[in-house]
């Protein structure tokens, strides 16, 4: 019996260490890009950050990490406007830079406008394509909203786009008095069937093994057939396992007590989310101060300055 338990003991021993090094392997074997896209380092973002000549913020969070505010100023202020701003919230892979395609037309319209770079995106600082976690996320966009209300603008006005809708969310449910509206663009909680092919069971056991061995590591590839592959170097396609999984996007609600007015917009021609879809979600945004928008020739992250303009009027006319 001794014997029959001391073989048993080895066996799981020798299990346990096979798995353990099945696990480092997986960690740290190297993976094809399927976008072949090259990043940068936070050391990267850093030296671009110190040489940003264009209008732009700096601030720091309250863990110490600097964040990136790129800014767009009207020709003109018109007093009514002069204490509103609206702060953009990007999508995955994204960061402030392409947001010129609502920032330009925004501010055409009398609105001063901001578009924050992620902790770990674009200019910001921070490991790439990560966060610490939920709680830090959500302090992040906490802190963005309250450093331009210390700017002056009284009535902070938060214009999400694909991720940035989740992020939307997450910051009106943390601070719901702090915020004048809602613009909610491209976003649904449930996306269209096949778009994205599931990851292999190799794919899934290295990103898994990863987030063990090295989490911070960015193990997981943003990819999906058809999208468009950008050379731009401050846009993120790599991902860690605890960014991608730090939100359950289906289980974020606004506020049931929420009162602010809120836009809920897609395109008619998105490829991620259908309006039908849309239209489930705008359904579920509580109160009687909500619109939603149609956008027409507009994809998921191609939006023509049409639609911006139907932005800019539903700003006129509600604020």
């Amino acid at each position: 019996m001794k014997k029959t338990g001391k073989r048993i003991l080895f066996g799981i021993i020798a299990l346990l260490v096979s798995i353990f090094i099945i696990g480092l392997v997986l960690a740290f074997f190297p993976t094809k890009s399927k976008t072949n896209h090259i990043g940068i380092s936070p050391e990267k973002a850093a030296s671009l950050r110190e040489n940003f000549a264009g209008a732009h913020h700096l601030f720091t969070t309250s863990d110490g990490e600097t964040l990136f505010l790129r800014r767009w100023n009207p020709d003109s202020i018109d007093q009514s406007k002069k204490d509103i701003a609206v702060l953009i919230f990007h999508g995955i892979t994204a960061y402030s830079g392409p947001y010129n395609m609502a920032g330009k037309p925004i501010s055409a319209g009398g609105y001063t406008t901001f578009g924050l770079d992620y902790r770990g995106h674009g200019l910001s600082g921070g490991n790439r394509g990560d966060s610490p976690g939920k709680e830090r996320w959500i302090a992040d966009l906490v802190e963005s909203v309250r450093y331009v209300k210390s700017l002056g603008f009284s009535r902070v006005i938060i214009l999400g786009h694909s991720l940035g809708v989740a992020s939307a969310i997450c910051a009106a449910d943390a601070i719901p008095d702090e915020i004048a509206g809602l613009v909610l663009l491209s976003g649904a909680y449930e996306g269209r069937k096949g778009v994205s092919a599931q990851p292999t069971f190799y794919e899934k056991a290295k990103i898994f093994a990863s987030s063990i061995f090295r989490p911070s590591y960015q193990a997981a590839e943003y990819y999906r057939e058809g999208m468009t592959v950008t050379k731009d170097p401050l846009f993120n396609f790599r991902y860690t396992l605890r960014f991608l999984t730090m939100l359950n996007v289906k289980e974020l609600r606004l506020p049931k007590t929420l009162t602010i007015p809120v836009l809920v917009g897609m395109g008619d021609k998105d490829e991620l989310f259908s309006l039908e879809k849309a239209k489930e979600f705008y359904d579920l945004v509580p109160g009687n101060k909500k619109e939603f928008l149609v956008m027409e020739n507009t994809t998921h992250a191609k939006i023509p300055v049409e639609s911006w303009n139907q932005v800019v009027a539903w700003l006129d006319k509600t604020f």
